[in-house]
């Protein structure tokens, strides 16, 4: 079934989580202002899927069982998947600025791998039951919230030896019928908004943290979880152009002895598996941030071009314009460029499904990750300081005020004052306002920090081909020239070893020997009369 977004905010009337938004308990999730920025952003994902336009990328049919489904519910198969779910991702945050429901993608993506990899070592059925868990979310259109980033606590200490081990979800207690756990998860997108919560580990772990390895899923109103949220975007607010419209935001879950039945639960303590899930859902997920950026992006082109010409200049006639446009233009698409990379270049895992290749994904999100500053910069850069100078509509509704207003900031004859501050309004609320910092923070730690990206880059190089590559330039491919066999055996050797056995007489084009190496001469020491010491 593919819900369209009217269907999805009448789904989320059959929960009844606990939600404090504000200091205040919500009563209604689809219904309170607040949170209506984010309710509708999600909700565009569901429209889309059901669109003429958008249907080809935004659904997918499930190979487990043969059902179309909206594409954020799909398990990845090809290479062409991973280019789907990318243009797929930069469409729907063309609209929304970020939709956010491309987390359970990634979630569902990275448990299938996973799960498949622990029942391969030890013979348990966890595979089995995501499968049937993820039929069920795919046949009822789910929007799953991925629970991973847990409070951490005192961060220069492992899980188990923190002084409050509720600072990360763990396991309590183990019954015939299922588990019991409780800790935090402290940044969950789109948390009070989502049917069901996917809990995952968010770091690496020790056979001492194994009662902190755990994934599993759970419905958001489950007895005894509590999600403490801020509203999503910036709802109410007059000069909200776009935020108080399209919004997202995270909440803090706290669980307190909430029950999970086995046929929900995907790792239970098997802690040798929880950084390869990390991993494995990182590698999906900062993918998915590059086409999610991408789109951002897409609006801070688009609002740049028009405040240009609503200020009366043209861009083509401008090089300090032109020059800024394209710098903000060649970020967005290089850093989009490292996602159809990471697509291309995805591969098979043995549970079938298809993995972005890693280091053009850690690549593509280092750079969203930095440059998102400069993308807001360039589009401060060629708006001019109207952006947040500009009063608020108040007054342009204020008749003693609103003529007059009218009147002198028109820039261009033909482009009325209305749009060129409604274009202003734009640029401020997603730049320059709390909507705008929030986006970059998110951008930044968002999948991880920089520092995470950095790591899994200089991990996954290939750095052994690289020194490999030189070391042959090195010795001029004179040995496999020359067809020796065993030649061609040590030089194999010692580029694995990362050694390169000198070729004597071939340093030269010419040909040469090396002067022998003089013997070492004791050094002579002056300055001692006959009998010193």
């Amino acid at each position: 079934m593919l819900m369209s977004s009217s269907d999805y905010r009448e789904s989320l009337r059959a929960y009844r989580p606990r939600v404090f938004v504000q200091g205040s308990r919500v009563e209604s999730v689809p219904d309170d202002p607040r949170l209506a920025p984010g309710v509708n952003a999600v909700g565009v994902t569901y429209d889309y899927a059901r669109s003429d336009r958008f249907r080809p990328i935004a659904t997918a049919t499930q190979h487990t069982s043969g059902a179309t489904v909206n594409r954020f519910l799909h398990v990845n198969r090809t290479t062409s998947d991973l280019l789907a779910k990318l243009e797929y991702t930069r469409a729907v945050c063309q609209e929304t600025g970020c939709a956010m429901r491309y987390l359970t993608m990634d979630g569902f993506n990275a448990v299938f791998q996973i799960t498949h990899r622990i029942d391969a070592e030890h013979g348990t059925d966890y595979h089995a039951r995501f499968v049937d868990y993820l039929h069920e979310a795919q046949e009822q259109d789910l929007t799953v919230g991925i629970a991973m980033t847990d409070a951490k606590g005192d961060r220069s200490l492992r899980p188990h030896e923190q002084p409050n081990p509720d600072t990360y979800l763990r396991i309590v207690e183990r019954r015939p019928g299922g588990i019991v756990i409780s800790g935090t998860k402290a940044i969950v997108t789109s948390a009070p908004y989502v049917h069901h919560l996917l809990a995952l580990p968010g770091r690496n772990l020790l056979e001492a943290d194994a009662g902190f390895a755990l994934a599993c899923a759970v419905p958001i109103d489950a007895e005894g979880l509590t999600v403490v949220s801020r509203p999503a975007g910036r709802p109410g607010e007059s000069g909200a152009v776009f935020s108080g419209r399209y919004g997202q935001t995270t909440g803090v879950c706290l669980f307190d002895r909430v029950f999970v039945p086995w046929e929900r639960v995907f790792m239970c303590g098997e802690w040798a598996f929880a950084d390869a899930l990390t991993k494995t859902y990182a590698a999906h997920h900062r993918q998915t941030c590059i086409g999610a950026r991408a789109g951002f992006g897409d609006l801070l082109i688009g609002a740049g071009a028009l405040m240009i010409e609503a200020n009366g200049l043209c861009a083509s006639r401008s090089a300090p314009l032109r020059d800024t446009m394209v710098e903000l233009i060649k970020v967005v698409e290089s850093f989009y460029a490292c996602g159809v990379a990471a697509s291309v270049y995805g591969t098979v895992d043995p549970s079938g499904a298809a993995e972005p290749e890693a280091v053009y994904a850690n690549i593509g999100k280092l750079l969203l990750s930095t440059k998102i500053y400069d993308m807001h910069r360039l589009a401060h850069t060629v708006s001019g300081g109207l952006i947040v100078a500009l009063p608020t509509p108040e007054d342009d509704h204020n008749p003693e005020t609103g003529a007059d207003l009218a009147e002198v900031l028109t820039g261009r004859p033909d482009v009325p004052y209305e749009k060129r501050a409604a274009v202003a309004r734009f640029i401020e609320d997603i730049t320059a306002s709390y909507a705008g910092g929030w986006m970059s923070v998110i951008s930044l730690h968002g999948g991880g920090s920089p520092e995470a990206m950095k790591g899994e880059i200089h991990r996954r190089y290939p750095f052994a081909d690289r020194k490999a590559l030189v070391e042959r330039l090195i010795d001029r491919g004179l040995v496999a020239d020359e067809g020796d066999a065993k030649a061609d055996a040590t030089a194999k050797a010692d580029a694995d070893s990362g050694t390169r056995a000198a070729q004597p007489g071939q340093c030269c084009d010419a040909g040469c020997e090396a002067p022998p190496v003089p013997a070492p001469v004791a050094p002579k020491i002056t300055g001692l009369a006959a009998g010193d010491d």
